[in-house]
């Protein structure tokens, strides 16, 4: 490039940059299901690893009709645990927020205080922490995923659907966000 500082750059900059970034994306979906794959490395204490969790809760998704968009989002609802297991839920939304509906991401960014209904009181956290989403649009939609989908896919004994059969849908979901790729870079 022939800039060093952004109010520097000319159109034509800004040009080869927005190639080089297209370039870049159609390997989106390698990344995720790169990073996917790290999850198998993690167990935590639970039954299954995070990658046979998240194959589940899309495998559950998925059986439950849900659209390609939301079961994409169901298996990758815990990527950010790849970063931090505190707040992967916030880094998984903002992972798939590019790619999804708004409802989507709320779902995902949201999912830990959907799911501490199940768990949150045994660690002095407030196991209604879901009701400040009631009035939300997307709350149903939350409950589903977590209540139906999230929080019962630890059993080792369930039919799991492997990741290559999520590939294609990763594929599609990934290849291009909704919005401009040069925008805020």
């Amino acid at each position: 490039m022939a800039f060093t500082r952004m109010d520097q750059g000319k159109i034509e900059d800004w040009m080869v940059i927005g190639h080089a970034v297209t370039t870049r994306q159609a390997a989106m979906p390698q990344i995720i299901k790169s990073m996917l794959l790290q999850l198998e490395q993690q167990v935590d204490g639970f039954a299954v690893n995070q990658l046979h969790h998240a194959l589940q809760t899309a495998t559950r998704a998925a059986r439950d009709g849900a659209s390609e968009e939301m079961i994409v989002a169901a298996l990758c609802h815990d990527i950010g645990k790849v970063i931090s297991v505190e707040n992967h839920p916030a880094i998984a939304a903002e992972i798939l927020k590019p790619y999804v509906s708004r409802e989507t991401y709320e779902i995902i960014r949201t999912h830990q205080d959907f799911q501490g209904r199940h768990y949150y009181a045994l660690i002095g956290k407030d196991p209604d922490a879901r009701s400040q989403y009631a009035s939300e649009p997307w709350y149903e939609a939350a409950r589903v995923f977590t209540d139906g989908w999230d929080q019962a896919s630890f059993d080792p004994e369930y039919d799991t659907l492997p990741l290559s059969h999520f590939e294609p849908l990763i594929d599609r979901v990934f290849i291009s966000p909704g919005r401009e790729l040069v925008q805020g870079a």
